[in-house]
This record gives C-alpha cells, structure tokens and sequence, in this order.
C-alpha cells in the first residue's frame, strides 16, 4: 500500500510547457503515473508530449478529472499556482518550486489547512509509492516495492538511501521529501502517521537535518503513537552554529537545532539512529 497517493491519482503539472515541468512530466509518466493534464497560463489548447495544457485548473479538473498537482512554477508565481490548486481541491498539492518567501509559504499552508488539503513542499522532491504512482523528480530507477515507509527532509539522502535499500532487496511503500524550507506543508509527525496507519508499512525510515524542531517533535510522536520500528539519519553533525547548510530550514540558532539534540532524542523514542547515511539500509534489515 502507498500513503496519499497510489495508482488512481490524476495528476495536473503545473508549469507543464516549461523545461523542467515538460521534463519531469515524462519522468512520472515513465514510472506509471496518471498525468492527464498540465496549465500555464496564456498556453492553453497546446499539447505537451500529448498531455493536454489548460489555462486555468477550474478548466483542467472539468475536462480531465484531476485529482492532484505538481507545480513547477516560478518562485514569483509560486504561491498563486499553489492556492488556484488548494482553491480548486487538488490533494496533496506537491510543490517542487524552491525560493518562496517564508509569507507566502505560510499563506500556502494556512489556506490549504483551512481547505483540508494536503501540501507537501515547497522546495521539496515531491513522493514516490513504487508499483502506484510518483508525484515530483525522484529518480525512477532508485525504487522497488516492499515494507518500508521513508520520509526525509533531504531530497540527495533519500535518493542515497532509498538506492541503499532496493540494493539489499528492501522495497519502500512510499517515501515523502517534505522539503528543506523553514515553513513547509506536511511534517514529520503528519507523515509518521501516515505511515503508522498504513498497515502495508512495516518500517519506517525518518532522514533529518540541522535546524528547527521537526524531529525533537517527532520523537516525541513516536514515544505516544508509534509502535513500528524506527530508524534515523540526522545530516549536519558537524555543522557550526549559524552556518546555514544547504536548505534554508537547515540553520543552528544558539542551542536549538543541533544535530546532537536531534540524536538524543530520537534515542529516547526508541530510534535506531545511523551514524552515517550508509549504515542506514543495515539498520532496516534488522527489523523487517
């Protein structure tokens, strides 16, 4: 089984007709996925590898039956595509776009928290459930099916360890990027209970970074309501305060935030926490 998306998801691109929407439309319709549709404005009525491209979603939903987005729209039009999507009830609405002011992504997620609507992103890969169906520019060879639910804030370690995994013969059942931004839409406690409910997940991997609060919060979910086996990789052991590293979320201010207090915790809640990322597939195979 997969957790919000699977085999039935329509997806509409938005941004379809430019390089890197054309591109990875193509990608998700090589993995299987359904992608009916796409829009850009002033483009409507044109076709794109014979995916039909609306002006509006309103009209896309009506004449294809969408039931999802991807966007990759322009930072500068991000946070408009996001809410016509919301607006129009697509879910989950994946924004793959980086670069959003932190108001607008808090926008984004208050109107889709008001609609009900599941946002994974911005600044994120998207998710993929093998055998079902992909949303965002996960690489499609790196998947298998099987046991194991991932969520990750770092789109480059989920791709590492996801291949570690398949390498072994260890299948996922999905694996979410929540994306690297200081706000984002679905978190670490959404998605381990997603991944706890789903009874086709038998283990789950949690990837996080530097920076915030996300994955204190979550051990925490895990000691109340999580009883599958946890394993954890937190990045950025050696990164100096202040320094922010690579994603703009991934930033150590005074003394919350550190890799060390990340570790501690999730020890706490019972976690089996890899040292470094290559030991995580190791780990995994020991409990499922």
């Amino acid at each position: 089984m997969s957790i919000l998306i699977d085999r039935n998801t329509r997806v509409l691109v938005q941004g379809i007709t430019g390089y890197q929407g054309e591109f990875h439309a193509a990608r998700m319709r090589e993995f299987g996925t359904q992608v009916v549709a796409g829009t850009t404005p002033g483009k409507g009525g044109q076709r794109v590898d014979g995916i039909p491209v609306f002006e509006t979603i309103v009209e896309a939903v009506r004449d294809t039956g969408a039931t999802a987005s991807c966007s990759f729209v322009p930072e500068r039009f991000a946070a408009d595509a996001a809410l016509e999507a919301i607006d129009a009830g697509l879910n989950p609405v994946v924004i793959i776009t980086e670069g959003l002011p932190v108001h607008d992504a808090l926008r984004v997620v208050r109107y889709a928290q008001q609609k009900g609507v599941r946002v994974v992103g911005p600044n994120c890969p998207g998710l993929t459930s093998p055998g079902q169906s992909k949303i965002g520019i996960m690489p499609n060879h790196l998947f298998k099916e099987g046991p194991v639910g991932v969520v990750s804030r770092s789109g480059t370690l989920t791709y590492e360890i996801v291949a570690a995994l398949t390498a072994r013969g260890i299948g996922q059942t999905t694996a979410l990027g929540l994306g690297g931004d200081p706000v984002i839409g679905t978190n670490f406690t959404e998605a381990l209970r997603l991944f706890q409910d789903d009874p086709q997940t038998a283990a789950i991997v949690l990837i996080g970074e530097i920076g915030g609060s996300a994955e204190e919060d979550a051990a925490r979910f895990i000691t109340a309501h999580v009883t599958k086996p946890v394993v954890g990789y937190i990045a950025g052991r050696t990164a100096p305060a202040g320094k922010r590293m690579g994603h703009a979320g991934a930033v150590i201010s005074g003394s919350e935030g550190t890799a060390g207090a990340k570790v501690e915790a999730l020890r706490a809640a019972g976690v089996r926490v890899a040292t470094l990322p290559g030991e995580v597939a190791t780990l995994v195979a020991e409990v499922v």
